[in-house]
């Protein structure tokens, strides 16, 4: 029996959590110690009284206050009650919920977050306005969250397009020490000949020699709208992974109505978000005229457009640049996000339209985007995941 009572007192004590008390919940169960407390984290943010303590009949409101030591010690509390995971979720939510933007721009806040992507891109849409005295804070917020993207994504985008790179290179008469035999013994295996037990290699393969030439250049056209911060943080740190290969020549680009041209950042990602400006209009056919004009090398390119497809230029304009690289030779990628967060919300008769020039649309996560780029550097079908739109 005491079994059942037990069983009987932890759904209680979890229904109690979820329904947030105030005497309306019917449980009867009163919370004590860490469970209190971790209550309070919760009606801080999803209930409770409106701040003053005034009752508003049980709608649920927010119960921080605008102030930047509260919102620390909440952020604190959180840490200490809940997994990462969910610190992150609720985060975002108090940003969005109760207007915190305004706080982040404070040291000591920033001090107490868990850092993620959408905290960098917070910061971000921040920068033009935070103070000096909090600059260097959140700088060194964005750089650990900008390390830690490294080491997760670097090794396995190097190793894939390395691979990529020399496969695209291989020729039909290589040099003795450039062949490649593994590929030469299975494309010669219909000359085998039992009584010598060999095989007559009739074609060779193998891999070009120019293994520290620039062998395709890669540019990176990013749209730095409000909704696309994820997928500047993860594009600039693409970007300076890419511009750390020598056989890759990168060049990247962010834009709004107006474009920028951050390259020379490329070596520090950290300059290159700080050299965004998440928010404003979108111009795309202005930010692909300009890549178009930087393009030497049309067979050997890559362009990656990363945009909602929401244009606020001149669309077939920005169509017709995109039918003409094609016809050039450039290998043309259209990313409707680079987020882990999958397809935003986007323009569908301009995916349609890219996708009618045999440029479709997608989705991409960070962790599929090294394939995505090895598939456009050898010039084979892209690996568009099934929940593309």
């Amino acid at each position: 029996m005491s079994g059942t009572q037990d069983g009987t007192q932890e759904r209680l004590r979890r229904w109690r959590l979820v329904l947030g008390g105030d005497g309306a919940d019917g449980t009867g169960c009163e919370l004590r110690g860490q469970d209190a407390a971790m209550d309070g984290a919760l009606s801080a943010l999803y209930g409770g009284r409106r701040p003053g303590g005034a009752d508003d009949g049980g709608a649920r409101t927010a119960g921080l206050g605008a102030s930047a030591p509260n919102v620390a010690r909440w952020l604190g509390d959180i840490r200490m009650y809940f997994p990462t995971s969910v610190v992150q979720v609720m985060q975002r939510d108090a940003i969005e919920r109760l207007g915190l933007s305004a706080l982040l721009l404070e040291p000591e806040m920033l001090e107490a977050v868990e850092a993620d992507v959408h905290l960098v891109g917070t910061l971000l849409s921040l920068n033009k306005v935070m103070p000096e005295t909090t600059k260097e804070t959140a700088r060194a917020v964005v750089r650990k969250v900008v390390e830690q993207l490294e080491k997760r994504l670097s090794s396995r985008t190097r190793a894939t397009l390395t691979g990529a790179l020399d496969r695209s290179a291989r020729v039909s008469r290589p040099r003795h020490r450039d062949i490649d035999w593994d590929r030469t013994i299975r494309a010669n295996l219909k000359n085998y000949l039992p009584e010598y037990r060999t095989v007559v290699p009739e074609r060779l393969i193998g891999y070009g020699r120019a293994a520290q030439s620039v062998k395709k250049d890669v540019v990176l056209c990013i749209d730095q709208s409000g909704s696309m911060a994820a997928s500047v943080v993860y594009a600039s740190v693409f970007g300076a992974v890419l511009a750390s290969m020598r056989a890759i020549a990168t060049r990247l680009v962010v834009f709004d109505t107006a474009v920028v041209d951050l390259t020379d950042e490329l070596d520090d990602p950290v300059d290159v978000l700080f050299g965004t400006q998440l928010g404003g209009g979108t111009d795309i056919n202005r930010a692909l005229a300009y890549c178009q004009s930087q393009i030497t090398r049309p067979a050997d390119t890559v362009v990656v457009l990363i945009s909602d497809l929401y244009e606020g230029g001149i669309r077939d304009e920005m169509l017709k640049r995109v039918a003409a690289m094609k016809a050039s030779g450039v290998q043309f990628v259209a990313l409707l996000a680079l987020s882990d967060e999958g397809a935003p919300a986007y323009d569908r008769e301009h995916a349609a339209a890219l996708a009618a020039l045999g440029a479709p649309a997608f989705a991409c996560t960070p962790d599929l985007f090294p394939e995505v780029m090895a598939a456009a550097i050898e010039k084979r079908p892209l690996p568009i995941p099934d929940m593309a739109g």
